[in-house]
This record gives C-alpha cells, sequence and structure tokens, in this order.
C-alpha cells in the first residue's frame, strides 16, 4: 500500500464507460472546479473503475474515488497476487488525468514488489529490457508483465509508468 506518482496529462485518455459505484461524498468546496469540457471527480471515478474492470483484472470489491484538487485517485479492493495489484495501480495511473494514485488495496498473496519504470523519450522494451536484465531479448518479460495494460510490445510512450518484474 502507499502513494504512486504518475506524469499528469502524458497518460492515455480514458474512454472506458463509466461504471457506477457507490456515490462517495461530496466534493467540498475547495475542489477545483472543473471546465466544462472536464469530467466531474464522481464521473472520473466511474470511468477509472470502467477502465480497469474492461481489462479483466480479478479483483473484488473494487472501488475507485477520484480527487480533482489533487489529481489522486483511491484504489481499493481485494486482489490475489502482487501483480494484479501492480497492475491496477498502473491501468489507473497511465491515465490523462491521474497524478498519484493511493493504494488501498489488500493482496492475498503478498509478494515482492516489481520495479516501476516511468518511459522516456527514445525508449523501447528492447533498451528498457538492456537496461534492468542486460539481455535486450528479454524485452518479452517487461512485455508479459504489464498484459493486459499493453496491446503490442511497440504501445509504450513517454511518461507511461511500467512494471519491470524481478
Amino acid at each position: 500500500m502507499g502513494l504512486f506518482d504518475f506524469v499528469k496529462g502524458i497518460g492515455k485518455k480514458n474512454t472506458a464507460a463509466a461504471e457506477p459505484q457507490q456515490q462517495a461524498p461530496a466534493a467540498s468546496s475547495t475542489e477545483k472546479q472543473a471546465a466544462p469540457a472536464e469530467p466531474s471527480a464522481q464521473e472520473m471515478a466511474n470511468k477509472l473503475l470502467g477502465h480497469v474492470k474492461a481489462l479483466g483484472l480479478p479483483v473484488s470489491g473494487l472501488s475507485v474515488s477520484y480527487n480533482a484538487t489533487t489529481d489522486l485517485a483511491t484504489v481499493r479492493g481485494q486482489v490475489q497476487s502482487q501483480a494484479d495489484r501492480e497492475k491496477i495501480i498502473l491501468a489507473v495511473g497511465n491515465i490523462d488525468h491521474v497524478a498519484q494514485v493511493d493504494d488501498q488495496m489488500t493482496v492475498a498473496s503478498p509478494e515482492p514488489e516489481s520495479k516501476f519504470y516511468t518511459v522516456k523519450s527514445g525508449d523501447t522494451l528492447s533498451k528498457i529490457s538492456k537496461e534492468f536484465y542486460a539481455d535486450a531479448n528479454q524485452y518479452n518479460k517487461i512485455f508479459e508483465a504489464n498484459r493486459p495494460l499493453l496491446k503490442n510490445a511497440d504501445d509504450i510512450f513517454p511518461g507511461q509508468v511500467l512494471r519491470i518484474p524481478n
């Protein structure tokens, strides 16, 4: 559990259908006023929830809240593995309006955490693999560790955060 930082404004646009969830308490008057085209905090939370569910990641009791003032998404739920926990954090954090993810999930079978890596301009999975494993041909290990978040090995962009398994 903890707080994870992401590069706000760089992530993918969230086009997932909003997933209704239990209403969070009403936003305080100190929350940032959304521009007309910007989703409300509750709409953003519902879209983030829909995004995670669309990926088919195994999680029970999943809920997502979003604070528009701090661009903080809080994720709660129960997962079986550390890998699923990390994929959910990345699924939420690599979205355009999210700057931080507060992980409040529980893991049934705790395991060592993976490293997280922020993609830089010019990076490829092979280049990242060479940096972490001293072997560019291990790129598929990184690709598989980030599925279903990545659809193909060329589906990375600067600012995106990836899991790097031990």
